[in-house]
């Protein structure tokens, strides 16, 4: 988030510091711009991205809404963490000609001008992109989500059985909730104490996920931390509170009344930007 800060900040100032007379056309110059000082920081982002301990997952957004950059299609409006996992998964040109042309609807003239590219190159580049998104996005990833601050009653009810099974160590519970081929991905970034690898199958997760409760007794229910629902990178999810601000998120995946993937963010650097709640109450 930070990155996208700054290439916002570094456009804005190229930008008055053209001479815009010139520019025929505002809304290409500007994107072309961004792009390229985009791809210009994947390259150092890729570098500590290497470096990185442990899973490494996107910081959670809460408001996706204000964050879609147009209505007009259904991945304008996705920054769940399944696409966000997938995107990074790209080459830097396939991600930035996916994102230009199936999300901001550009052409693939004014994508091969942006990218310095043929069309043809840039075709190949989003057929390519197109088809990771195809292949590893969850089947329910396309299904709509509540208004920001919103969850729905399904979900909030699987999501507080999920914490009781959890709390009470009923290992039976816990693993009826979970999708045989669950995954549970914890991103500490060395920071917090974290699993270093994806955890996956139900068996492995629910002895895990109880594993940690003992060893940290009531650790997401005790008395000084608050729980409230929150929509996660358009995924229900839990927030947690410390009485100093957040200290982790989960968000829950789920499909067929069972949870298929668990993404809990525990990196400081990330929850940083996350407003605490002071009112909201999670599951019981």
């Amino acid at each position: 988030m930070a990155d996208a800060e700054d290439a916002v900040q570094e456009t804005y100032l190229r930008w008055h510091a053209s001479d815009r007379h010139r520019v025929l056309d505002p809304r290409a110059f500007l994107m072309t711009t961004t792009t390229r000082i985009c791809l210009d920081m994947l390259t150092s982002a890729r570098a500590r991205r290497e470096e990185y301990v442990g899973p490494w997952l996107p910081e959670p957004v809460l408001d996706t809404a204000a964050l879609a950059p147009d209505s007009r299609t259904e991945l304008a409006e996705d920054l769940s963490i399944a696409l966000l996992l997938i995107l990074d998964q790209m080459s830097p040109l396939e991600r930035a000609a996916f994102l230009l042309h199936d999300v901001f609807d550009f052409s693939f003239s004014e994508v091969a001008t942006t990218l310095d590219r043929s069309e043809t190159a840039c075709r190949k580049l989003a057929t390519r992109a197109r088809a990771h998104v195809r292949a590893l996005r969850p089947r329910g990833a396309a299904t709509p989500t509540p208004r920001p601050g919103e969850i729905y009653a399904k979900h909030a009810q699987l999501m507080s059985a999920f914490a009781a099974a959890t709390q009470s160590g009923d290992l039976n519970a816990l693993t009826q909730l979970l999708a045989s081929d669950v995954r549970i991905v914890t991103d500490g970034g060395g920071r917090v104490r974290a699993a270093l690898d994806v955890i996956e199958g139900a068996d492995r997760a629910a002895r895990f996920l109880i594993e940690v409760s003992r060893k940290r007794p009531g650790a997401w229910w005790r008395q000084e931390f608050r729980t409230r629902f929150a929509n996660v990178n358009g995924l229900p999810g839990i927030i947690v509170d410390a009485p100093d601000g957040p200290v982790q998120t989960a968000a829950f995946e789920i499909e067929d009344d069972v949870i298929r993937a668990l993404y809990i963010v525990r990196n400081p650097d990330k929850l940083r930007h996350l407003v605490p709640a002071r009112h909201e109450s999670g599951p019981e």
